[in-house]
């Protein structure tokens, strides 16, 4: 198995959760109304999932990898990869931050919250665009087998070690509880 396609398949992951989100943040908009507690789950989803799991493995192994092999962060995608990680840890930190507020009626929170959560899809949808279409062709065509081997089992010590026992199913079972099993329930219209 290529590193790249357990990526690929944590994506799927993270885009179905992330169309619930979007369609959470329409409904805000629509009625006025927060679910904080639903709210809270996306957020722990996105903080722990996606950019401790996710961008961990790839910060950590994937990114120092592919500059061994001769692809540049400095200016070249990877650092424009590390530059969105950054921008979505910002995002996600000002959606946790706008729950408690929206939860009490606050109406700029409300308006706040909603508008980070859509950001963070066009930001988040954009990013993993460029990683499947063109980062993990890249990587693809720069790892031996030995490398990809390697990377698969740094990956998997890696969500032993920084994530715990269990914690990635667990975060695999809050997105489709999240997502739902047959995907986004609502439109995508405004």
């Amino acid at each position: 198995m290529k590193v790249t396609d357990i990526l690929k398949e944590e994506h799927k992951v993270v885009l179905a959760v992330l169309s619930q989100a979007e369609c959470e943040a329409r409904e805000i908009q629509r009625k006025g109304v927060v679910d904080a507690e639903k709210l809270r789950k996306f957020a722990d989803f996105f903080r722990n999932f996606v950019d401790k799991c996710h961008h961990g493995k790839e910060e950590r192994h994937l990114f120092p990898k592919l500059e061994e092999r001769g692809i540049p962060n400095e200016g070249g995608p990877v650092g424009m990869m590390l530059i969105e990680h950054t921008q979505g840890r910002a995002c996600v930190a000002a959606i946790a931050g706008l729950i408690e507020k929206a939860e009490q009626g606050d109406r700029h929170a409300v308006d706040a919250l909603a508008k980070e959560v859509l950001a963070f899809g066009v930001l988040l949808r954009g990013h993993i665009d460029k990683e499947n279409d063109c980062l993990f062709a890249m990587a693809d065509s720069a790892f031996s087998e030995n490398d990809q081997e390697d990377l698969c089992r740094a990956f998997a010590a890696f969500e032993s070690a920084e994530m715990g026992e269990g914690v990635h199913a667990r975060y695999h079972k809050m997105a489709h509880e999240l997502a739902g099993d047959h995907g986004p329930s609502c439109s995508h219209s405004a």
